[in-house]
């Protein structure tokens, strides 16, 4: 079994030193004519135009085999093929992609503080709650619910006289929970 195991890792090391020699090969005598090609494509984007030739370089590497079989003269139209494909994809995945922008001018925007609001809302619940139920449950009717005095009435099962009075003496005890708590109209 020994011997087995050392043919086998033997012919994978020499397939990795054909893979090798081929990408070398590919490198020597292909890259810099697709470089001047890609070059031309990407607008002189040195940077991009080297990504674009390793990755089409690295793609005829993984069809080595297929390539092998349409002989040298094949190869280089493929390449040029492989190449303006790769620069085409990436322009239409930038293209449908959102254009990224600096958050920083965002940070210096105002935007309206909602703190003061809700500190607001707290103190008024608060002071909602030291109401009788009766005073509270006429201001909700009628301010919070939105409805009539005889809407009101109705739903609380009293007579409309009674909403009203309620409701003045709710608003006047209200206002003077909200000023011990230092809140003004």
């Amino acid at each position: 079994m020994r011997d087995d195991t050392r043919v086998k890792d033997g012919a994978a090391q020499d397939g990795a030193r054909d893979d090798d020699a081929l990408m070398r090969a590919l490198y020597e005598a292909h890259a810099e004519p697709l470089y001047a090609f890609v070059l031309r494509l990407v607008g002189g984007d040195r940077h991009r135009a080297e990504d674009v030739v390793q990755e089409t370089l690295l793609r005829a590497w993984r069809n080595a085999g297929k390539l092998q079989r349409g002989g040298p003269a094949a190869l280089r139209p493929w390449l040029v093929t492989v190449a303006r494909r790769i620069v085409i994809d990436g322009h239409r995945s930038r293209q449908a992609r959102p254009h990224e922008v600096d958050p920083g001018p965002l940070e210096s925007v105002p935007a309206a503080d909602e703190i003061d609001r809700a500190l607001r809302a707290m103190v008024i619940s608060e002071a909602m709650a030291d109401l009788t139920t009766a005073h509270r449950q006429a201001l909700v009717e009628t301010y919070v619910r939105g409805r009539s005095v005889a809407e009101a009435a109705e739903v609380l099962g009293v007579p409309p006289g009674t909403v009203r009075s309620r409701v003045f003496y709710a608003l006047r005890s209200l206002r003077l929970a909200l000023e011990e708590r230092g809140v003004t109209s």
